[in-house]
């Protein structure tokens, strides 16, 4: 028995190693997620509002999720350097509810990435069709079409049936020129064209979601699967410890 014990023990402390060392990768992939809803709450607030019918509660999925992980890398530190069976079980059984969260938002942002489209389609044009230069929406197109050097849904047109048109013409956003762009130009249909930025807003960011989602995708998946490698290993390590009634110290 005790020589039994003496062969398993290196393949315990291997475990343990992989264990504490993946642990902490976990541990930062949590701190970038929280990293992440934080930067998207403040400051991708406005264009978030553009992609979503509603407030969406995106950044604070992200918040909540990155804080959880922190919380469970650095328990399965701990499990792993306590050498407790219950607790390895339980931190394998945390990165299995992990994977699968992961994985069918891989999938749900991939499939539905059409939809995503036709939505930003229908509450960008309703932000235009709205737009009185003050509310976040209308800040949000400003930004948008400053960022990205963009003007209206489609093109500078979409501008013409806005309720801020008639009075105030096209946004000065939208000027190609700051310099050599006035108000009174931005009112003139026949001027304001030449002024203004010709590409449209929605075929920048939609050829930006379709030629990155699927390398989103990708990494979403990828992180998923290597929460398959931590519950190997925090089930394994269980196993192993369980069976040799072996106790770190």
């Amino acid at each position: 028995m005790a020589s039994r014990r003496m062969e398993t023990k290196p393949v315990i402390t291997c475990l343990k190693t992989l264990l504490i060392v993946y642990s902490f990768v976990f541990w930062i992939t949590g701190a970038i997620l929280l990293a992440v809803g934080l930067w998207g709450k403040f400051m991708l607030g406005p264009y978030i509002s553009l992609i979503a019918d509603n407030s969406t509660n995106a950044p604070y999925v992200l918040i909540g999720t990155g804080t959880t992980i922190i919380v469970f890398g650095l328990f399965g530190c701990f499990a792993t350097c306590r050498g407790s069976p219950w607790m390895l079980k339980l931190y394998a059984m945390f990165l299995s509810l992990v994977f699968l969260a992961e994985l069918v938002a891989g999938i749900s942002g991939f499939v539905f990435r059409h939809e995503i489209k036709g939505t930003f389609l229908r509450t960008y044009n309703e932000a235009v069709l709205n737009y009185n230069a003050q509310d976040e929406r209308s800040l949000a197109v400003d930004n948008v079409q400053r960022s990205l050097r963009c003007c209206g849904v489609l093109n500078y047109t979409s501008w013409f049936s806005s309720v801020y048109f008639p009075a105030n013409g096209i946004p000065p956003s939208c000027c190609a020129n700051t310099s050599d762009c006035n108000s009174s130009d931005l009112r003139n249909a026949t001027i304001a064209p030449s002024k203004v930025h010709q590409q449209g807003c929605y075929e920048l960011v939609t050829s930006f979601i379709e030629t990155n989602m699927g390398i989103i995708a990708g990494v979403t998946f990828g992180i998923a699967f290597s929460q398959l490698i931590g519950m190997l290993l925090a089930c394994c390590l269980s196993r192993f410890i369980t069976a040799n009634q072996y106790e770190m110290v």
